[in-house]
């Protein structure tokens, strides 16, 4: 039945490109999420009323996020291509979409850090500060600890653009579901494979989506 409906969908394909896709998106979501975190602080840090607000150091930071941001990103991984090959030695692949996928969701994600950052009681900002504790740790004992719910929410989100940016990664050649789609799918104009692959694109985001909400609803102590 399965072979009558899709005739022209091979398994073996569906496997790799899944493998692909999911390699992409979760190597990409850690790095996102660490460089993601270090953009929010800085901007959260050096903001205006930050903690070691530093107006100079903030405009070149909020610069980076917001060019990267406005960038479309088909065209941001045609240009990172040199760099890319500098990196990795190719520009084609799974590996070679990685520095373009976590250069394109950090400034992203950065700015839901520094959100989150933002709304974490001054209050309990002050009493940390009254008790003598330093820098370091402010931030890894109160600002993300206090905003981990919506850290994790934000990250949840910037996953499911990544799981996009991983199909627009494939139509120039990074594999995975997007790649299958374009090349064996539309090129030759095969639209069960394209179908299947959109499935197992939305089967993805609804997994990712949930874990997400999980983990969030389970460190949210409110």
């Amino acid at each position: 039945m399965l072979k009558e409906w899709f005739p022209n969908v091979r398994i073996d394909d569906l496997w790799t490109a899944t493998y692909e896709t999911l390699y992409m998106t979760v190597i990409s979501v850690a790095g996102t999420f660490v460089f993601g975190i270090i953009l929010g602080i800085l901007l959260f840090l050096t903001g205006k009323g930050g903690l070691k607000e530093n107006s100079l150091v903030h405009f070149f930071a909020a610069s980076f996020v917001n060019v990267f941001r406005a960038i479309p990103f088909i065209i941001l991984i045609l240009l990172l291509f040199p760099f890319t090959e500098i990196l990795v030695g190719t520009i084609r692949g799974p590996k070679a979409a990685l520095p373009a996928l976590i250069i394109g969701a950090s400034p992203f994600y950065g700015r839901m850090v520094e959100i989150a950052l933002k709304e974490v009681d001054k209050g309990v900002i002050e009493a940390a500060k009254a008790m003598g504790a330093n820098l370091y740790t402010i931030i890894f004992k109160v600002l993300l600890p206090e905003s981990m719910p919506a850290l994790v929410s934000g990250i949840t989100v910037t996953a499911i653009a990544l799981i996009s940016y991983t199909a627009m990664a494939g139509v120039i050649g990074a594999g995975g579901l997007g790649d299958l789609a374009y090349m064996k799918g539309f090129q030759r104009w095969d639209f069960d494979v394209v179908f299947v692959c959109t499935v197992l694109i939305v089967f993805i985001v609804f997994i990712f989506q949930y874990i997400g909400d999980v983990i969030s609803r389970t460190i949210d102590k409110r």
